[in-house]
């Protein structure tokens, strides 16, 4: 499985900003995916995730309501719009995918990960 995450770049505090990540390779319907960053000097943390046959999705508080994460099943792509974001927000945001089926907020349980997209917001 290979995931390539795009759509970063610099955005204005309240703007908004739409990140994409495309999976390929063998899959099967029951996994999930989600989105971590990571910013300078700070730890990787869970941003969102999605269960892939169900839908369902989980967010980070400090996330909810502002970002929202999505897919296409026929693209197998994940999205990730972020809506009104805030310069703490500014981090390297990696995608992933998980073969348990259901989404959650533990690095540990995604075997494979995207390259990473870097996304920027100024004051």
């Amino acid at each position: 499985v290979q995931l390539q995450a795009s759509g970063g770049g610099l955005v204005q505090d309240g703007g908004s900003l739409r990140l994409s990540c495309a999976a390929s390779g063998r899959t099967s319907s029951s996994y999930a995916m989600a989105w971590f960053r990571q910013a300078p000097g700070k730890e990787r943390e869970f941003v969102a995730g999605i269960s892939w046959r169900s839908g369902n999705t989980y967010y980070a508080d400090s996330v909810k309501g502002r970002f929202i994460i999505s897919r296409d099943n026929a693209k197998n792509t994940m999205y990730l719009q972020m809506n009104s974001p805030k310069p703490e927000d500014t981090a390297l945001y990696y995608c992933a995918l998980s073969l348990t089926g259901r989404a959650t907020d533990e690095a540990s349980r995604y075997r494979y990960w995207g390259q990473g997209t870097l996304v920027t917001v100024s004051s």
